[in-house]
Parts: C-alpha cells; structure tokens; sequence
C-alpha cells in the first residue's frame, strides 16, 4: 500500500509530508506517518475515500489550539493526518443577511475581522484567534468569555459541510435559521472532535454589533465574597456580555495593570450600554469600577501564560460545576493541588460554572508529573461528584479519554457508541478520541 503517493495523487506532491510530529496546547504531541493538505472539500473526500477503502486511519488538523489532545495522532497501524489549512476561502459573506459562509481552515481572527468591518458580530470567542481554526472550533464546540451570554460555537452555525463514512461529501442545514425536517446531524458533528466526519465549510450566523462594550469589574477579599457577588450579578436582571472569575494565585502571576494590588479574588463582566454598566457597578457593590476593554482583555490573554512560566508547566482543566456550587469548586481546587504538593489556582467563567482548574509543576520533575496526573483524576471525581462535567469546553479528546463512563450511565454511553458505530463503522476517525470507556 503506498499511502504517499496515493496522497500525493490527490494534492499534489508538494502537499505532502512524512513523519510529522502534532501538538497542541495540552503538551501531547504524536506523529503522523504522513500529513496531507488538500485545497478543498473534494480533495478532502478523495483522501477520506480512499483512506476507508484501505483501513487507514484518520486524524483531522486545524490550528492546533486545543487544549485536549484532539489532534495528537494515534495510529495503531497505518494513518493519515489531513490538515485543512488550506481549505480556507470565505465562499459567501451577506451582510445584509447576517451571515456568511466560510471553509474549516479560516482562522477566527478572519471571521470576526470580517463581521466588525461590516458593522456585525460572531460572538465566539474561544481563544487563539490567529491560531484557530473555524473547522476546529466547531470539532470541539468552542466556548470562550462571551457564551455567557451568546452561547458556544454551535448557536452560531446554520449548517455544515462534511467528509463522512466512507469518503461522502454531505451537508446538513445551510443558509437557513430554522431547520427540523430530520435529526440534528449538525450538531452532532459539532463537538465530535472529528470522530465522526470531517467538518470542511459551515454557515456562520452573525448579529449586529453590540452598541459599546464596557467592561465592570471588583475585587474581593474571600472566595465566598467573590460568588456571592456572581450571585448578585445573576438577580440584577442584566445579562453581562461575560461573567468571569479569576482566584487569587493567577492574580498574584499575573497582576491585573488596572488595579493597585490584586486581590483575593476578581469577578470581570461586560456590560453594553451605559445602563447595564450602572446596575453592574450596582450589583457587585463598593469598590466595583470600570476599565478600557483592550487593555482587560490583553491581560486575561496573558493570565494562561503567566501560569505556565510559574514553574515551568501547568496542566489546566476545564470541569463544569452547577452554578450552586461553584465556590465549592474553586475552594477544592486548591485544597486538591496542597494534598498533592503542586502549586493550584483558577479561573474561567463564573457565569457558566466552567472553571480552567490549573495546577503548576516543574516539567523536569518526573514524579512533579505524577502528582498534576493523580490531581487532575481526582478532579473530575470532584467535577461529578458536584453534579457537573469533566469538560465544560476543551472536549475530551486524548487527555480525557475515558473519563465519560463515570459521568455517564451504562445505557447513556452505550449510546454514545452507537452513534460512533453507526456513521464511522470501522473507527478510522480520530482513533482513540472522545472514547467514553478508558482503553484497557
């Protein structure tokens, strides 16, 4: 079987690599024995055709932005990496319309570029934007600061395109708002992860422009203070563009430039009008202020950075937790990371209870490695043990493989691998990710 050149047949030999070692942001990293980059949705479903015929597997590649492995290759034989880079033309954009539609590899930053030039809005916002990749976000259903509010990645999407089993080019909903003639086949590639097909274009929904964005913000001396002030965000009556958290650790590596000292904890909300900013100001009490938006929103960039310089490395985790319980979350967060000697901290979206639990560690210390594992599996006892989610955003990829049999029940995942059966009957998609069952 020459996998090469039936690759280089399709794309041309030019697009076409060997031993090419993946990563993302988790740290994993594989490699794929051959990357293909084909120029559009057919050459896609050449290479996913003729990789099913001869039991190939296939790992999809978008911007690598990721968070949870998704796109590390895991080969168990012969497998092929198709990178969508350059499927990346913007096929249709209607300002009139509120829409647009565009191809898996149009960055983010495209995306939203476009929207703002035209007086628009896509309010996904997951992170990287000149990294990611719209094919991406939608594999994993991106969240990010402004779902609050907007919701994630699939609210915004009309319709697919896709590669399926084996090497068919489909498409579920399009340039419509409302669709429900069959099932929901759109979402249910959404957040696959690429284990059921390919996502190569989608019909992105767009909205006005909010009037002003206005950022209002307040410190706080407990973590029990700091929620109860999320509480009284929620019983406003305003709904914040975001509703965000940071604890105290973060805030010490990364001071916010925009207050005197950090403080024990941090909410962030984003109103839109001068009136919304009022009733904010109002609900998060004495000491709430407001800040210019850029200067916010490039240092909680940096926060995830300043983590990681910390020590070295850090592992972050993004569990889901009722709003009821997120204070107790954030407490035992850093009550895990001290039973395991790592250096611990949060944040993420108080609004939606998503926590980015994060536990610091010296890469060069093998048994440092050891504990932000057994800290990050008790984690996600704790995430079901409070009635939430082991992943609120990154997916579970290959770093949470595994961990959906104890969220869900029996029959539940039992399900989950029906569906995996029914639409990629020889697992060639995305082999060993989004697995309910841990691979033993």
């Amino acid at each position: 079987m020459d996998l090469v050149g039936a690759a280089a047949g399709i794309v041309g030999v030019a697009n076409v690599e060997q031993d090419v070692r993946i990563a993302d942001t988790s740290g994993l990293a594989g490699v794929a024995p051959v990357l293909a980059r084909p120029a559009d949705a057919e050459e896609v479903r050449k290479l996913v055709a003729w990789a099913y015929a001869h039991d190939v597997a296939i790992v999809p590649v978008g911007g690598c932005s990721g968070y949870s492995g998704g796109v590390v290759p895991v080969f168990d034989g012969p497998g092929l990496a198709i990178s969508l880079e350059r499927v990346n033309r913007v096929r249709s954009l209607e300002p009139l319309l509120w829409r647009m539609e565009v191809e898996a590899g149009v960055r983010t930053a495209t995306v939203q570029r476009l929207a703002r030039e035209n007086g628009l809005y896509f309010p996904p916002d997951p992170g990287a934007p000149e990294q990611s990749q719209i094919g991406g976000n939608l594999a994993t259903n991106a969240g990010g600061p402004h779902t609050f509010k907007y919701g994630v990645t699939s609210r915004w999407v009309m319709g697919v395109e896709a590669v399926i089993a084996p090497g068919e080019l489909v498409r579920f909903g399009g340039p419509v708002r409302k669709d429900v003639a069959g099932y929901d086949l759109r979402g249910l590639l959404i957040g696959s992860e690429g284990t059921l097909g390919i996502i190569t274009a989608a019909w992105l929904a767009l909205m006005p422009a909010p009037p002003q964005v206005i950022p209002v913000l307040a410190g706080f001396e407990t973590i029990a203070s700091g929620v109860d002030a999320v509480a009284a965000v929620l019983a406003s009556g305003v709904v914040p563009a975001t509703l965000e958290y940071l604890e105290g650790r973060c805030l010490e590596l990364a001071p916010p430039p925009f207050l005197d000292a950090p403080p024990r904890f941090l909410v962030i909300c984003e109103a839109e009008s001068e009136s919304e900013r009022d009733a904010l100001l109002d609900a998060l009490g004495r000491g709430a202020s407001s800040c210019e938006p850029r200067e916010l929103w490039r240092w909680r960039g940096g926060v995830s950075l300043a983590a990681r310089a910390a020590l070295g490395e850090k592992l972050s985790e993004d569990i889901v937790v009722p709003l009821d319980r997120l204070g107790e979350a954030i407490e035992q967060v850093l009550e895990i990371g001290g039973s395991h000697r790592l250096q611990a901290t949060s944040w993420g979206h108080a609004g939606d209870g998503n926590l980015h639990a994060t536990f610091m560690y010296n890469p060069a210390d093998p048994a440092a490695g050891e504990r932000v594992q057994a800290a990050a599996l008790e984690l996600f006892e704790l995430a079901r043990a409070l009635g939430g989610s082991v992943s609120g955003e990154h997916g579970l990829g290959l770093l949470k493989a595994g961990q959906l049999l104890g969220q869900w029940s029996e029959a539940a995942v039992r399900a989950h691998e029906h569906v995996k059966q029914a639409l990629d009957p020889k697992g060639l998609f995305n082999p060993g990710k989004k697995a309910p069952r841990p691979a033993y």
